[in-house]
């Protein structure tokens, strides 16, 4: 994107010489950083699970519509969205229409709302999945929270084409390579707070569990 920048001429274009510096603060610190966090990361005991586990997987029994992979996560991601959506609108806003944000403090409790609203329906959805002797929940529970950030994909291109009056090529692909970013960042975001919190609610559930 910064090449579409430098070929339109835009003063936003970053200069050459900080992509290399930045480039260099990556190699200088952020990789040696991921290194020396892998290393303690191994030394550390492996996580435990509170009780023993089956050697041969066993078979799940044929599920029901809203316990099946692909409902679940599409219904997963509406109540999150449901709760950031009117602030996106805002923010979005004062991104590309140049308008002044100043609601931070109900930001930050829209944040907290929406921290909530994917653990809780993450956890809800894997206790149905539970229920239905579907053990798969580790990546269900990741995507069901980060199917927010598609419907956050949807609404930012649903207020480019209602919203604003975007008409050269540039700056759609800038328009939407931004937006990319943000949605992957929100993905990883939304599906981690979700997998977090299924992985708290099943090991909370199984640790009181009575094994004769």
């Amino acid at each position: 994107m910064n090449l579409i920048l430098w070929g339109e001429g835009s003063s936003a274009a970053i200069p050459f010489g900080t992509l290399v510096a930045v480039l260099a603060l990556w190699f200088c610190i952020s990789v040696p950083l991921t290194f020396i966090g892998a290393y303690f990361g191994f030394t550390k005991n492996a996580i435990e699970h509170p009780v023993r586990t089956n050697q041969i997987p066993r078979q799940i029994p044929e599920q029901s519509f809203y316990t099946k992979p692909l409902p679940g996560i599409v219904m997963g991601g509406i109540l999150p969205f449901g709760c950031i959506f009117i602030q996106l609108f805002f923010i979005l806003n004062s991104i590309w229409s140049h308008q002044m944000y100043y609601m931070f403090g109900f930001l930050f409790l829209v944040f907290i709302i929406l921290v909530i609203t994917c653990s809780e329906a993450t956890i809800l959805l894997c206790y149905f999945h539970l229920c239905a002797e579907d053990y798969h929940w580790q990546w269900r529970s990741f995507l069901t929270s980060g199917f927010t950030a598609v419907y956050f994909l949807i609404y930012a291109e649903h207020y480019f084409f209602s919203k604003l009056q975007i008409t050269g090529t540039a700056s759609t692909i800038l328009y939407f390579g931004y937006t990319m970013i943000m949605v992957l960042i929100f993905f990883l975001f939304t599906g981690t707070i979700g997998f977090f919190a299924c992985f708290w609610f099943v090991t909370k559930i199984y640790s009181v569990v009575k094994v004769d």
